[in-house]
């Protein structure tokens, strides 16, 4: 097998600061839009980062249609839906104001506006096509009101395809919006556990992109434009993760626990946009990994701070309730990444041995789970050690993840990883 020697960086535009959102008419007129189909969901299209938005575009006389049936966590059918909307609508600019739902979907209806197929075509393989995005896409900006997902500098989507019951993907670094908008006034109304649940999105984020699989142990690809968007660690994306690392550890409580804290809100919504930056090259392995059938098989929990009519794990909760036991496992293939992810997060770690290194980490994770009210593991979202086998059924396709995992794995691995989440502490 022939490694590979290449890496390949991109990332969004950034447009960073307080009140930023206010530009986003002047930047889309710069990007040559003149109809621009803005994509939020219904709890966010009267709040004020939107009204903010439509006004700016407004004053630019830029032509505006509001799409706000955006579904949180999006599936193959609403981002069909969006499609659909965006192909009888006729634009030439896209925005997504929200989390990364929103975002999402606006980068969805982007590619298959500009390139019609049928869905499954540039959905990530084995469960879909795979195929690569053709060319660029139309001028995308994107909002977020949460500081968590990063979707504003990734060129991927995230949905559940409902048959499976699990989550995939598209993902391709021509889908990276053409500017980020990272405004700290946009996530002032967040929930507490939307914010809990967002920000550890971004910490969960920043420590699998910081201990995957090095970019030159990947096998290469054919040819150039096979090139994954997730790569594998590599030294620009390790700038960023480590950053967003020690960001988030340093702010999240206070980010959560005191939402009129400014300089929190801000340090943690920049550390989405590090995080975001680091694994949007760099990929992300287990915990990702293992949260999409967490997600996509949902029963009847319901967050505080959701939607009331809907069962959903929020996926930044899916993926740390997996974190604490896979980094555990993942600690003896690269001890020296984990130990200093761990001394980021404020541990001392000068005394640690190697072998300790995942336990390390797992536990300065746990620690944070504790103090911002995490549910105690699987079992207290609803899953039994009866589900295991249906949930790494539904782990073992996300090769795009999974196959970033810094050391091998079998199911029966996978397996033990589960009933080990099932009480964490």
């Amino acid at each position: 097998m022939a490694y590979e020697t290449v890496l390949t960086m991109s990332a969004s535009n950034i447009k960073y600061g307080f009140g930023a959102t206010s530009e986003v008419g002047y930047d889309m007129k710069e990007y040559g839009a003149h109809r621009v189909m803005v994509v939020t969901d219904k709890r966010l299209v009267d709040s004020e980062p939107v009204g903010v938005t439509l006004d700016s575009l407004r004053r630019e006389k830029i032509d505006t249609v509001v799409y706000d049936d955006v579904s949180i966590e999006p599936t193959d059918r609403s981002l069909k839906e969006a499609i659909r909307f965006s192909q009888d609508g006729k634009f030439d600019g896209f925005i997504g104001i929200g989390g990364g739902s929103s975002m999402d979907t606006a980068k969805a209806a982007n590619l298959y506006t500009t390139y019609p197929a049928d869905f499954i075509t540039f959905v990530n393989a084995p469960i879909g096509a795979g195929k690569p995005v053709p060319g660029p896409v139309k001028p995308m900006i994107g909002i977020p009101t949460t500081a968590g997902t990063g979707s504003e500098t990734t060129g991927v989507v995230i949905f559940d395809l409902e048959e499976m019951h699990a989550k995939t993907g598209i993902a391709h670094r021509l889908l990276k919006p053409t500017l980020g908008i990272v405004d700290p006034n946009n996530t002032r109304s967040m929930p507490r556990m939307v914010a809990a649940s967002t920000g550890f999105d971004v910490l969960v984020h920043a420590l699998e992109s910081y201990t995957n699989l090095p970019y030159n142990l990947r096998e290469a690809p054919p040819n150039p434009a096979m090139r994954p968007a997730y790569q594998g660690s590599n030294p620009i994306s390790d700038v960023w993760a480590s950053k967003a690392i020690e960001i988030v550890s340093r702010n999240i409580v206070k980010a959560v626990q005191e939402p009129e804290d400014d300089d929190a809100r801000s340090n943690m919504i920049i550390a989405a946009t590090f995080a975001g930056i680091g694994f949007g090259n760099a990929g992300l392995h287990l915990p990702h990994g293992m949260s999409y059938p967490v997600s996509g098989m949902v029963r009847n929990y319901i967050p505080e701070g959701y939607p009331p009519d809907k069962p959903i794990i929020p996926h930044g909760m899916a993926v740390v309730l997996n974190a604490p036991a896979a980094l555990r496992f993942t600690g003896p293939a690269r001890p020296d990444r984990h130990l200093e992810a761990a001394r980021l997060m404020g541990v001392d770690t000068s005394h640690a041995s190697k072998d300790e290194a995942g336990t390390i980490l797992s536990d300065a994770v746990v620690d944070l789970m504790k103090k911002l009210g995490m549910p105690n593991g699987l079992s207290a979202v609803g899953y039994k050690d009866a589900d295991v086998d249906k949930l790494v059924e539904g782990t073992l396709p996300q090769h795009r993840l999974t196959k970033l995992c810094p050391c091998p794995f079998t199911e029966d691995d996978l397996r033990q990883i589960f009933l080990d989440s099932m009480t964490i502490w």
